[in-house]
């Protein structure tokens, strides 16, 4: 990961999506995007992907380009 600074618990913020996601998201990201990082997944076998819970409850992934730490 490039940001050395996001650890589980972590509060950040979604600056970014780069690829298409559900409305309800959109809307939730719109309102409020920032959340709290609750795991980690490999994505392709090349990176890892950021899991946040975001303020509103949902739970989405994200590429670590796309957040930055609060």
């Amino acid at each position: 990961m490039s940001q050395a600074a996001i650890t589980i618990g972590s509060k950040v913020r979604v600056t970014r999506v780069r690829d298409r996601i559900p409305a309800d998201l959109v809307a939730m990201l719109k309102a409020d995007a920032t959340g709290t990082v609750c795991d980690f997944k490999v994505t392709d076998g090349q990176g890892i992907g950021v899991v946040v819970e975001l303020s509103g409850g949902a739970t989405s992934w994200f590429f670590d380009d796309e957040i930055v730490p609060l």
